[in-house]
């Protein structure tokens, strides 16, 4: 599989005290984490696993090359 990259928003949830990332170009997927570099993984993470089940839906030529 090829590198991609997707720009990854990061904010502070004052309501839940946590940290949560949005990926605008994955239909907003979202993870959280109680640290930044939590919340970072859990988005690293979560992006291979969307890449992964478009790529067996073959969907993954439809999505951004960003």
């Amino acid at each position: 599989m090829s590198t991609r990259r997707f720009k990854v928003l990061l904010e502070w949830d004052p309501e839940s005290q946590a940290w949560v990332t949005y990926v605008p170009a994955l239909d907003h997927l979202s993870t959280f984490g109680d640290t930044r570099d939590e919340a970072l993984d859990n988005t690293r993470e979560a992006i291979l696993g969307y890449l992964e089940a478009a790529e067996n839906e073959g969907a993954l030529s439809r999505l951004p090359r960003s």
